[in-house]
């Protein structure tokens, strides 16, 4: 679905990424670490087209980065749903209202059942009427997935997605990932805990890239 050959990307006049080759196949779940400032939310932002690559090939769904256009390019960020690591929310509008965004940029009628559902499924049903400020840490974080995937995409993007919560909030938005995955979306996820990403692996088939002197690598066995 998302794949990239020999890219590279830079950060000002510094080199931040040095031929990286990246392949999100369908159903895939993928962790992605390495120290602050490495990188990664850089290569999370090239996986979905925020940023265009100083060198290299970027593919988004058999579709060359480069050669989209600016309608097309929306069009495909739509089969991908990206958490942000610090997840903004339109603070005037209710938590159902923030969660639906993405239709109403599309112009789209919003299925309240559907609506109502995914609110129920992230466990902010009783919440739908809050607004973002009335919200804890945990719950933002469950509103952030929640608007992520209420376009069904085929694979989500998270960005640090418990770097502000507890382990047990952790362990709940895992565990609402590892679900999603299990239906068929693939997830990356990028992380400094290595502790959540143990315990990914003891209940789904992982894998764990690391990014380290500008190059994507494979985690060793340490993890």
């Amino acid at each position: 679905m998302i794949r990239l050959a020999n890219v590279s990307h830079d950060y000002g006049d510094r080199s931040l990424l040095t031929g990286v080759d990246l392949t999100i196949a369908p159903g895939a779940f993928n962790f992605l670490t390495g120290p602050s400032g490495a990188g990664k939310s850089t290569l999370l932002k090239l996986c979905y087209g925020d940023l265009t690559q100083r060198s290299g090939e970027i593919e988004l769904f058999g579709q060359d980065l480069r050669s989209l256009s600016r309608d097309a390019l929306a069009d495909t960020r739509r089969r991908i749903g990206v958490i942000h690591q610090d997840c903004e929310f339109l603070d005037h509008l209710t938590l159902r209202d923030n969660v639906a965004l993405p239709f109403v940029a599309t112009g789209r009628a919003v299925p309240d059942d559907d609506l109502h559902e995914l609110l129920a499924w992230v466990g902010l049903d009783h919440k739908a009427d809050a607004l973002p400020p009335t919200l804890s840490g945990g719950e933002r974080q469950r509103a952030a997935l929640a608007r992520a995937v209420i376009m069904s995409p085929e694979v989500v993007l998270a960005d640090e997605p418990t770097g502000n919560v507890d382990w047990e909030m952790s362990q709940r938005l895992l565990s609402l990932l590892i679900e999603l995955n299990r239906m068929g979306t693939a997830v990356m996820i990028a992380t400094h805990d290595l502790h959540l990403i143990r315990t990914a692996k003891s209940q789904v088939t992982t894998r764990t890239l690391r990014i380290a002197n500008q190059t994507l690598q494979a985690a060793g066995s340490e993890l």
